[in-house]
């Protein structure tokens, strides 16, 4: 006879509750297109000659713009609704697109337009302070970020859910702020290649999350049927 460990029955039941499965759905989202290792190599080149004290109040300010637009954005998602008539599927549909090119963009280990448009960089490392932007917008918060950030807004039914996606917002801009001052010990730790394999799982991962954002969508549109009898 086998006897079940009664640890992991306690282990199974609370990774199928719906606290876990949403909280492991707003993480995710989130902490892959905010993605601060692929912003690494653009934020070491803009604070290239700073000292460590500088680099770390410019990640530090990054990660609180990171924070205060994500969350903004959350509160504001369902009145960002109503007032310009946008539906949840929409929006699911438009989502999905948006973090699919992101995601393709990320295979190939390298930063979409959205999240760093071409010379961003080049103008942040003479400016006096590119904490808040480019760094914190578009760089940490883009519009990648924020659409995932509605999304989930829009699938809120209960206040601990709302709650999971600010701690999930100040989740990932706590790592980012850590992973960024600490960048030079970081790159030196996993080499450029294994930040290529990071950035391309984190792609991967988010390609997924974008066609499950694409097909929620059309199902909700009735475009596609539902499963009624799916797990």
């Amino acid at each position: 006879m086998i006897f079940d460990n009664p640890a992991a029955g306690v282990i199974r039941e609370l990774s199928n509750g719906p606290y876990v499965r949403f909280s492991v759905l707003a993480v995710s989202s989130i902490f892959f297109l905010v993605d601060p290792f692929a912003a690494i190599p653009s934020f070491l080149a803009i604070t290239d000659g700073m000292d460590a004290g500088r680099r770390s109040r410019m990640a530090r300010k990054g990660a609180i713009t990171c924070f205060c637009v994500l969350t903004i954005f959350a509160l504001a998602g369902r009145v960002i609704f109503r007032m310009f008539g946008i539906t949840l599927p929409a929006f699911e549909v438009a989502g999905g697109l948006i973090l699919l090119l992101i995601g393709l963009d990320m295979l190939e280990a390298k930063r979409s337009p959205t999240q760093e448009a071409s010379g961003d960089t080049e103008e942040a490392s003479h400016k006096e302070d590119a904490g808040i932007v480019p760094l914190g917008i578009p760089m940490l918060a883009g519009p990648g970020a924020i659409s995932s950030v509605m999304v989930l807004v829009g699938q809120v039914e209960k206040a601990w859910q709302m709650a999971a996606i600010v701690g999930c917002i100040a989740f990932t801009a706590a790592v980012s702020y850590f992973v960024l001052s600490g960048a030079s010990r970081v790159r030196a730790f996993l080499g450029e290649t294994g930040i290529r394999i990071l950035v391309r799982i984190m792609g991967l991962l988010l390609v997924a999350l974008a066609m499950q954002f694409f097909v929620n969508g059309l199902t909700d549109l009735g475009i596609i049927a539902r499963q009624l009898n799916a797990p």
